[in-house]
C-alpha cells in the first residue's frame, strides 16, 4: 500500500462554526442543501457560550434538532473537546440519529471501542442506559473510565426519566430476597399497620403498597445493605441489584422502600449523578429538549444548580412548529361518548394514517380487542418505516409519548387517550398523599405535550390532535394543566379553542360529525387554516429564562447536603420549603420529609415533626402514636352540600360532568386500590355526604370509607374491588367486623352504622363469618350506581336545576341517591355458602 504519498506535509485548520461545518460538509445528501434558520440561530447563539460547562437548548419537535446537535459534536470534536457521545432514550432513537448522521456525511458510531470514536474522528452514538448505570465504563471505576469530553442528551426528559430509574432498585416479587426483606420489617409492620400487612403479604393484593416508615428503614440500614450485598453478583436473576447498588449505595438511610405484592422498590431522595465520573467530569454537557415549560427536571435529576444556566438557548420565534389543530369533543359536549369518538376516528383512519397512544395496554384493547395493530418495541421500526410508505390506518402505541417521528401522511390524526401513567412506585405514593403535587402534573403535561409532538416533524407538517379520556380533561381543564404546555402548544390550543366557540354559537351541543368537521381543515390542509396558524405563532416567542418549582428544587438541595452529611441544612431547606408553600397536601408531604431527615437526629423530634404533618394533610403517613381521630359529623342538608361542593370548586356546568365522568371513571373494579378507595370518597361527596378515608388517618384501624349520611346514620365501606375468587373471603369479612368494631368504639351507641363490602361475589366462604346487616356492592350494583349518578349529574346541570337546592333534592330522591335508598338500591346482601 502506497500510504506515504498520502500523507498531508501540514495540518490545516478545522471549523468550528457549526453552520460553517454544516456547509463544509462534502456528502450531504438531498434535502440538506442549506440549514434552516432556526438551526442557525441555535448554532450561532451555542458557539457563543460553547465554553459553558452546562447548556440547554430548547427546540420544537421536528425543527431539525438532529442535525443541530450533530454539526455541535462535530464542533467540539474539531475544537479538540473529544470524545464527543450523542445520547438517546433508546436504540430506535440510536438508529435514527446514526441516519441522520449518514446523510449528512458525518461520522457516528455505535461502538465504544471503534478506532474512529477513540481518536476522536467520531461521534459514539449510544443510550443514556449505556452511560448511566451501576457497571459504566463512563464512570464507575476511576482508573479505567472511558472519558468524555462532549456529549449531547437529546430528548432530555425521555432520558432523565431512565437516569432516575437507573437510581432506584426494583426487587421483583419473585425473587427471594423480596421475601427476606420482608422478613427484616414482618414484626415491626405488623404491629404497625396490620391492614396492609394482610392485604400485601397474606392476601397477595396487587392493587395495594406500603411504604415503610422512615424509623423503621434506618434502623435496619445495616441488615438491608448486607442482603443487597449478598445479592450484588453478575447473575441474570441478580441484576436488578448488580446494575443499581453501586449509585444507590450511599443514598439508603434516606431513601424510600415501597412494597407491594408485585415487588420491592428502593428509591432515594434524589440522584447522585457524580457517581457517573466521566459525565461528571465533562468539559460540555448539552441538554437538547423540546420546549416544554419546567426546568425543575434539570435540578432534581442531575443536580444542576440555578446559577449552571442563566439562559435556555433557543431560536427567536416559535414559528418552526407544524400545525395541529386540537380537538376536544367532550369538552365541547358533554354527552359525546368515547364509543362515538372511537368510531369517527376509525372512519377517518380509511383515508389517513391515525395514531393513538395508550397509557396501558388494557386501554389498548379498547381499541384494538385483537392486538392486530398495537405496537411494541420488537415491531415498532417495522412499523414507522410502512406509515411512512403507505396508507395502513390507525396503530396504537402503548405508553409511548416520545422517540417517534412519523412525518407528513405517516400521521395526519393522532389521539391522545388518557393521562401518561406516573414513573414508579413513589411517585404513586407520592399522588396518594399529595393529589395536587405540581411536579407530577408537570411531569404527565409534558408527556402529553411530548405525545402530541409526534405527528408534527416540520414546519411545513400539519396534524389533528385528539384528546380525550375524562382524567386528561379534568387535568388540563379544572387543574390548570393548560398553563404548562410551552407557549407555542399554548397558542395553538388558544386558536383551536377560537374554532370551538364559533362551532358552539352555530351549534350549542355540537354533535360528534359536527366536532371532527373542524379536523377537516387540517386533514384537507385548507390554506385558510394554515395562514391563521403560522401567522399566530409567527409572534410567539421562546422563554429564554429558566421556570423553576420551588418544591422540586428544595428537595433536590436538602438530598445533596444529606449526602455528605450535612443533614441539618437539608432539614432547614426543607423547612423554608415548607413555610413558602400554600398548597396544604404538598406543605403535609414535605414535612414528612422533613421529619424523615430529623430522624437521623432526633427521633423523637421526627415523630413530634410527623404529628404535625398529620394534622396538616391527614394522608401522610401515620406516627407511631399521638394521633387522635375526630367524629365526622353530618348536619348539612344533602342538596345544600351538593351545592357547596360544586361552588368551592367553581366548576361550570357543562365541565362538572367532565368532572364527574373522570371520578367514576376510577370507579371501577380494575382500578388500584388508592384510586378506588379515593373516587368512593369523592363520589360520597358529590352526592352530599361527609366523606372520609378513616384507613389513612388511623394507620389501618378504621375501614376504607366512611359516609356519614345524615341522621347519624354512616356507611363503613370496605373496598376490595380487586378480589378474584368467586367467593367472600374470611379475612374480608373479619376486616369489614374489625371496622365496625372500630366504628363503635369511636362512636358510640349513639350512632348506626350499615357494613358495606365491595366485592365482585355475594357468596361467602365457607369458613367466612358474616358480618351482621353486612351488605355487598356487586359488579352490576356498582354499574347502576354509576350510571344513575350520571343521570343525576346530567339532570342537575340542567338550568333549571342548576344550584337549585329544591330542585337538586328532588333529584337526589328520583335517581334514589338519598339517605333513605341509596343502601337498598345499590348494595345485596350476602349469600351463605
Amino acid at each position: 500500500m502506497d500510504l506515504l504519498s498520502r500523507l498531508s506535509g501540514n495540518s490545516k485548520p478545522l471549523p468550528i462554526e457549526p453552520r460553517e461545518i454544516f456547509m463544509s460538509l462534502p456528502q450531504r445528501a438531498k434535502g440538506y442543501e442549506y440549514p434552516r434558520d432556526v438551526q442557525s440561530e441555535v448554532w450561532k447563539k451555542w458557539f457563543d457560550v460553547r465554553n459553558d460547562k452546562n447548556c440547554i437548548i430548547k427546540m420544537n419537535t421536528g425543527s431539525g434538532k438532529t442535525v443541530v446537535g450533530l454539526m455541535i459534536l462535530q464542533s467540539c470534536l474539531n475544537e479538540g473537546k473529544g470524545p464527543a457521545i450523542y445520547a438517546v432514550p433508546n436504540k430506535y432513537l440510536v438508529e435514527q440519529v446514526c441516519n441522520e448522521a449518514k446523510a449528512l456525511g458525518v461520522n457516528a458510531v455505535t461502538d465504544r471501542q471503534d478506532y474512529s470514536y477513540s481518536e476522536n474522528k467520531a461521534i459514539l452514538v449510544t443510550t443514556i442506559h449505556a452511560i448511566v448505570n451501576g457497571r459504566s465504563v463512563f464512570g464507575m471505576n476511576s482508573i479505567t473510565n472511558y472519558p468524555i469530553g462532549s456529549i449531547i442528551i437529546d430528548d432530555v426528559h425521555a432520558c432523565l426519566d431512565t437516569i432516575v430509574e437507573q437510581f432506584s432498585i426494583r426487587v421483583p416479587g419473585s425473587h427471594c430476597l423480596y421475601r427476606e426483606i420482608i422478613q427484616i420489617f414482618d414484626e415491626q409492620w405488623r404491629e404497625y399497620n396490620i391492614k396492609s400487612y394482610t392485604n400485601i403479604v397474606s392476601s397477595k393484593d396487587p392493587t395495594q403498597q406500603f411504604i415503610v416508615p422512615f424509623w423503621m428503614w434506618q434502623e435496619k440500614q445495616n441488615k438491608i445493605y448486607q442482603l443487597l450485598s449478598k445479592y450484588n453478583t453478575d447473575d441474570d436473576n441478580n441484576h436488578c441489584i448488580f446494575f443499581k447498588l453501586p449509585l444507590i449505595d450511599d443514598s439508603l438511610v434516606t431513601s424510600d422502600c415501597i412494597i407491594t405484592a408485585r415487588g420491592i422498590d428502593i428509591i432515594p431522595e434524589g440522584v447522585n449523578i457524580s457517581k457517573i465520573k466521566s459525565f461528571e467530569n465533562a468539559d460540555r454537557r448539552i441538554f437538547m429538549s423540546a420546549t416544554l415549560s419546567d426546568d425543575s427536571v434539570f435540578v432534581s435529576s442531575i443536580g444542576l444548580c440555578k446559577g449552571d444556566f442563566e439562559k435556555i438557548i433557543t431560536p427567536e420565534s416559535a414559528n418552526d412548529i407544524g400545525d395541529r389543530l386540537i380537538l376536544f369533543p367532550r369538552h365541547l359536549n358533554s354527552q359525546i361518548t368515547n364509543d362515538e369518538i372511537k368510531d369517527k376516528v376509525f372512519e377517518i383512519s380509511k383515508e389517513h394514517n391515525v395514531i393513538v397512544i395508550v397509557p396501558s395496554f388494557d386501554r389498548a384493547k379498547y381499541w384494538d380487542p385483537e392486538g392486530l395493530r398495537i405496537v411494541d418495541k420488537n415491531n415498532i421500526n417495522k412499523v414507522v418505516d410502512a406509515l411512512k410508505n403507505n396508507i395502513l390506518g390507525l396503530f396504537v402505541l402503548v405508553n409511548r409519548y416520545d422517540g417517534i417521528d412519523l412525518p407528513d401522511d405517516a400521521c395526519r390524526l393522532l389521539v391522545i387517550d388518557g393521562l401518561p401513567p406516573l414513573l414508579n412506585e413513589k411517585d404513586k405514593y407520592i399522588q396518594s398523599i399529595d393529589s395536587n403535587c405540581r411536579t407530577l402534573k408537570r411531569q404527565q403535561i409534558q408527556r402529553i405535550e411530548q405525545g402530541m409532538g409526534r405527528g408534527v416533524r416540520s414546519n411545513n407538517d400539519s396534524c389533528c390532535i385528539v384528546l380525550m379520556g375524562d382524567n386528561l380533561a379534568d387535568i388540563l381543564l379544572h387543574q390548570d394543566g393548560i398553563s404548562m404546555f410551552s407557549n407555542a402548544t399554548r397558542e395553538q390550543y388558544k386558536l383551536s379553542k377560537e374554532l370551538w366557540n364559533l362551532l358552539i354559537e352555530e351549534f350549542p351541543k355540537p354533535s360528534i360529525d359536527e366536532v371532527f368537521d373542524l379536523a377537516n381543515y387540517s386533514l384537507n390542509r385548507e390554506d385558510e387554516w394554515i395562514r391563521k396558524s403560522k401567522e399566530r405563532l409567527m409572534h410567539i416567542k421562546y422563554s429564554s429564562i429558566p421556570n423553576f418549582d420551588n418544591c422540586s428544587v428544595a428537595l433536590r438541595q436538602a438530598y445533596h447536603f444529606s449526602l455528605i452529611m450535612q443533614l441539618q441544612k437539608s432539614i432547614d431547606i426543607i423547612n423554608n420549603a415548607i413555610n413558602s408553600e400554600t398548597q396544604k397536601t404538598t406543605k403535609g408531604f414535605l414535612m414528612q420529609v422533613k421529619a424523615k431527615y430529623i430522624n437521623c437526629i432526633d427521633q423523637s423530634q421526627a415523630q413530634q415533626t410527623l404529628l404535625s404533618a398529620k394534622s396538616v394533610n391527614i394522608s401522610v403517613m401515620s406516627p407511631l402514636q399521638g394521633v387522635r381521630y375526630e367524629k365526622r359529623i353530618n348536619n348539612t342538608k344533602q342538596s345544600k352540600a351538593v351545592c357547596d361542593y360544586i361552588t368551592n370548586r367553581g366548576i361550570k356546568q357543562n365541565d362538572y360532568v367532565i368532572h364527574v365522568d373522570s371520578i367514576l371513571s376510577s370507579l371501577d373494579f380494575s382500578m388500584d386500590a388508592d384510586s378506588f378507595e379515593n373516587a368512593i370518597e369523592e363520589i360520597g361527596k358529590i352526592i352530599g355526604f361527609d366523606s372520609t378515608r378513616p384507613d389513612k388517618e388511623t394507620k389501618g384501624e378504621g375501614p376504607d370509607n366512611l359516609w356519614a349520611i345524615g341522621n347519624n346514620l354512616y356507611l363503613v365501606i370496605e373496598c376490595k374491588n380487586e378480589a378474584t375468587s368467586e367467593t367472600v373471603s374470611k379475612s374480608y369479612c373479619n376486616q369489614l367486623d374489625g371496622s365496625m368494631r372500630w366504628f363503635s368504639s369511636e362512636y358510640g351507641d349513639k350512632f348506626t352504622a350499615t357494613p358495606i363490602l365491595v366485592h365482585k361475589s355475594v357468596i361467602l366462604d365457607r369458613q367466612a363469618s358474616p358480618v351482621e346487616k353486612m351488605r355487598i356492592i356487586t359488579q352490576e350494583k356498582l354499574a347502576d350506581f354509576k350510571r344513575k349518578i350520571k343521570d343525576f349529574v346530567n339532570a342537575l346541570v340542567q338550568d333549571t336545576n342548576w344550584l337549585d337546592e329544591n330542585r337538586i333534592q328532588q333529584l337526589l330522591i328520583q335517581y334514589n341517591l338519598n339517605s333513605d335508598s341509596i343502601v337498598n338500591k345499590y348494595s345485596v346482601n350476602y349469600v351463605k355458602n
